[in-house]
C-alpha cells in the first residue's frame, strides 16, 4: 500500500527484453536502501525489485503489467516517479494508492497559473470509475485532487513543489499517464452496481 507522495525520481538505464517480460534497470537516491522482493510503486505501478546494484535497482514488468500501464513506452533517459510502501503506523500524507493501475489517460491541455500548473486528462469512464471534485485520484504515482470532473474528462492542479519533484513538469499534450482510481469510490460503484443487480433479480 501506498501514499502516492512521491519520494524520489529514478532514471531509466536499461530496458531489457526477456520473452514477453521487461526488464528494467534505474538509478535512483533511494535505490542502495532497497531489497530483493520489496514493493515499490513506479509511476504508480507496484513493482517487486528483483535486483539491485550500487546506485541502482532492477524491477519487471509482465505482460499484464505491460498492457495496463504506460510501461511498455519506457526507454533509457526516462524519469520515473518512485514511492516506496507504506510503515504501518505511518502518516498517510496523500491517500491509500494500492500500486494496481487501473488505466491510462491522455494529457489533453496544459495550462499555467501564475505559479501553479493546470492539467487535463481524457479517460475512458465506466461504472467503476467515480471521480468527485475535489476528490482523489493517483497520475503516474503522485496523489493529485480531482478538479471540475466531466464525463470523459477531469483536470488536477499542481502546485510548484510536485512540479519540480515528479515527472508531470515533462508531460506534454498527448502524452498518457497511468491512473488509479480511489479505491474507496471504487468499492462503492462496486456495491452500487452488485446491489442494483441483486434488487432488479428480486
Amino acid at each position: 500500500m501506498f501514499t502516492g507522495i512521491v519520494e524520489a525520481l529514478g532514471l531509466v538505464e536499461r530496458v531489457e527484453r526477456e520473452g514477453s517480460n521487461i526488464h528494467f534497470t534505474l538509478r535512483s537516491p533511494i535505490s542502495d536502501a532497497l531489497h530483493i522482493d520489496q514493493s515499490v510503486c513506479h509511476d504508480g505501478a507496484c513493482l517487486t525489485i528483483v535486483g539491485v546494484g550500487e546506485g541502482c535497482h532492477v524491477v519487471t514488468a509482465v505482460e499484464e503489467t505491460l498492457r495496463r500501464t504506460t510501461l511498455g513506452e519506457w526507454q533509457p533517459g526516462r524519469k520515473v516517479n518512485l514511492e516506496r510502501s507504506l510503515s504501518w503506523g505511518g502518516r498517510l500524507d496523500g491517500h491509500l494508492v494500492q500500486g494496481h493501475v487501473d488505466d491510462v489517460a491522455i494529457c489533453t491541455d496544459i495550462e499555467p497559473r501564475e505559479g501553479s500548473w493546470r492539467l487535463t486528462f481524457r479517460y475512458r469512464p465506466n461504472g467503476e470509475r467515480i471521480l468527485v471534485d475535489k476528490g482523489s485520484i493517483c497520475l503516474n504515482g503522485v496523489s493529485l485532487t480531482v478538479v471540475e470532473p466531466k464525463e470523459d474528462l477531469f483536470s488536477v492542479a499542481i502546485i510548484p513543489y510536485t512540479w519540480a519533484h515528479t515527472n508531470l513538469s515533462q508531460l506534454r499534450i498527448g502524452d498518457r499517464v497511468n491512473v488509479e482510481f480511489d479505491i474507496l469510490g471504487k468499492y462503492v460503484a462496486r456495491y452500487l452496481m452488485l446491489y442494483g443487480q441483486i434488487q432488479t433479480s428480486h
